[in-house]
């Protein structure tokens, strides 16, 4: 075991801002890789101003969105509308291994920051651009965020209740796109380790999401099969839903009816789910209940799936009665899958979440402390952690101008005062 990251020693150049890009290139700050984000003041990245929902922020360096997607990296400042920014900023790609921008196709070339050209500062360059629908194909143009990436890739339509319309996917959209683009650089660093080969990489974000719907295109294509929402049944197994439960201050759901018609945030759910003969008759042992037992309904596992919606109501009616974390237990311990359905102030204090670090408390200069979700993977033998948190809008200009590129502080001063490094 070493305390040396898997990435040390590798340089990214990132150009990227909103969501997807700037949490690629942090998935590559996490490994260990020195990230230097390129920004100006004269054209801030949105989510260091305002996020959706939350407002506007106190500043470029008070946003928790900018902080949770940008840990680990540095940030300079450089108006790449100047000839001498774009001189400075293709120096410091000359002395990095990869390059990613999530700008919309042709804005890049414009500046003077194309593949072809940024393969003449550095040939073996790992260059990523993250577009909506990619760099080619008639829908290039077509700009995009992330329920545009989700709708147009088919995820939306599947995600929801058949009685209800598409559930729009937001910003956990973006970051599939991004955890994709991630992995996609790690496989060309491989690559270019094997055959000195450096490559173009484009990633459409409405296809990262397609990709994760295979076995719906598949149904299609091989059987004809449109498939549509189905909340959350599966193909085979029954049960296998979120149940209403017992809150945890005595109040049945059906009591809270009463005053409330509709859902509310805070009700309380338990998932279950049945995939073996074994985990069923573990699961009938504990409810008890004859007519699991016995009922001719639910007598095999094809038979359950085809009366899964009598079989919900009759769990639900033993769920309504207990909290979540008490079904959780007690079919957790007969063998059964079941876990309490989270949000995120639950997750937030759940024990076995604390127990494995999933958050941490990280200081900010500008914030204070703030709890920020860990590393989601663990390595034996190269550990990850957060090391710093997101930069300082321009924080780290003397180090990179510099330090790496070799700039006299008086060199940096004039350019600061002529607003080419702004």
């Amino acid at each position: 075991m070493t305390d040396r990251p898997p990435l040390k020693g590798v340089r990214v150049a990132d150009f990227s801002w909103a969501w997807a890009g700037p949490y690629a290139a942090m998935e590559l700050a996490l490994f260990g890789a020195e990230v230097i984000k390129i920004e100006s003041m004269k054209r801030l990245d949105h989510v260091r101003l305002r996020a959706l929902g939350f407002g506007h922020f106190r500043g470029a360096d008070a946003s928790p969105f900018f902080n949770d997607l940008n840990m680990n990296k540095l940030s300079v400042t450089l108006d790449l509308g100047h000839p001498k920014a774009v001189e400075i900023a293709k120096k410091i790609v000359s002395i990095s291994d990869i390059m990613l921008q999530n700008m919309r196709p042709g804005v890049m070339d414009r500046l003077g920051f194309s593949y072809e050209a940024m393969k003449k500062v550095k040939p073996d360059i790992i260059y990523l651009s993250s577009s909506a629908c990619g760099a080619t194909g008639p829908d290039r143009e077509y700009v995009g965020y992330a329920p545009t990436f989700g709708a147009l890739g088919g995820g939306v339509h599947l995600t929801g209740y058949p009685d209800m319309a598409p559930q729009p996917l937001t910003g956990s959209v973006d970051l599939r796109s991004a955890a994709t683009s991630a992995f996609i650089m790690l496989a060309a660093l491989v690559h270019r380790q094997r055959t000195g080969e450096g490559q173009h990489i484009d990633v459409s974000s409405q296809e990262t999401i397609t990709a994760l719907i295979g076995d719906a295109l598949m149904e299609y294509t091989m059987n004809g099969r449109s498939r549509t929402r189905r909340g959350n049944e599966d193909d085979a197994m029954a049960p296998h839903n979120v149940y209403r439960c017992r809150d945890d201050k005595g109040m049945t759901i059906a009591a809270a009816e009463e005053e409330w018609k509709d859902l509310r945030r805070d009700d309380k759910w338990v998932t279950i789910a049945v995939a073996t003969e074994e985990e069923w008759k573990a699961l009938t042992e504990v409810l008890d209940n004859p007519v699991l037992k016995n009922d001719a309904r639910f007598a095999d596992a094809y038979s359950r799936h085809t009366n899964r919606e009598a079989l919900d109501r009759i769990i639900e009616t033993w769920t309504r009665e207990r909290t979540p974390n008490e079904v959780m237990t007690v079919l957790q311990r007969a063998g059964v899958a079941a876990v309490p359905s989270f949000n995120s102030e639950a997750l937030a204090h759940d024990p076995h979440l604390k127990e494995r670090n999933a958050f941490i408390e990280l200081d900010h200069s500008v914030m204070g402390k703030r709890v920020v979700v860990a590393p989601h993977w663990r390595m034996s033998e190269t550990p990850v952690h957060i090391t710093r948190p997101a930069p300082l809008l321009g924080g780290h200009n003397r180090y990179v101008f510099c330090d790496l590129l070799g700039m006299s502080p008086q060199e940096v001063e004039d350019l600061e005062k002529d607003k080419v490094i702004y």
